[in-house]
């Protein structure tokens, strides 16, 4: 039975929207405390004003976690409805829509597989051939959402491991390729995510999409 993912699409663009928030404002430490004199020993960790660090980096992380919730919902949902549309070309049983995001190291790779197919069977003829380009937005935002998951590990155990100014700088540096690639992953994930559930939205009630 098909399920309406419109309500779920529009939780999953505001939480993804106050991710891109978020993550600029946590870019702002970096920046700071590269403009600081990073070197001291006295250096106050605090961002905005009497924020402490671990109480902004907290919050983010909260609101990472819910977004992930409430955007696995949603993938799992129109995983769902790809199995009426075309079943046959799910390469990927229903659970893997959300279990294969917590493969370690698979989940680079399984749910866009799983995102792939969803989107075949959105399109008004499943069957047909991929288009030129038709997935360029999938894998745009998969190419950028990896990088970040990546390079963000990377500034984390940096951070992790600064001993010297020189060191956290080195981090810093890190955190803010990171929040960047995070940013443009995330604006990449809205387009999808409106793209997707419009597909699945004009395919269920028979109307045309302005594009295809």
């Amino acid at each position: 039975m098909l399920r309406n993912p419109n309500g779920l699409s529009y939780a999953v663009v505001s939480l993804l929207g106050a991710n891109i928030v978020f993550d600029v404002l946590l870019a702002v430490f970096d920046i700071r405390l590269l403009l600081t004199d990073y070197t001291a020993v006295s250096f106050d960790p605090a961002v905005f004003g009497s924020v402490d660090l671990n109480v902004a980096y907290g919050m983010g992380f909260t609101l990472y976690v819910a977004t992930a919730i409430v955007f696995i919902v949603w993938f799992h949902r129109l995983r769902k409805n790809a199995e009426v549309w075309a079943g046959d070309l799910q390469s990927r049983g229903q659970g893997w829509a959300i279990g294969g995001w917590f493969i370690p190291i698979a989940n680079l790779w399984i749910p866009r597989g799983i995102a792939a197919d969803i989107w075949r069977a959105s399109r008004l003829q499943p069957y047909a051939a991929d288009g030129k380009r038709e997935l360029t937005l999938l894998n745009c935002w998969w190419t950028f959402w990896v990088a970040g998951t990546v390079v963000d590990r990377i500034a984390a155990r940096l951070y992790d491991r600064a001993e010297t100014g020189d060191a956290l700088a080195a981090a810093a540096y890190w955190s803010l390729v990171a929040f960047a690639l995070d940013i443009v992953a995330a604006v990449l994930a809205i387009l999808f995510v409106r793209r997707l559930t419009s597909m699945q939205h004009h395919k269920a009630t028979g109307m045309i999409p302005a594009a295809q």
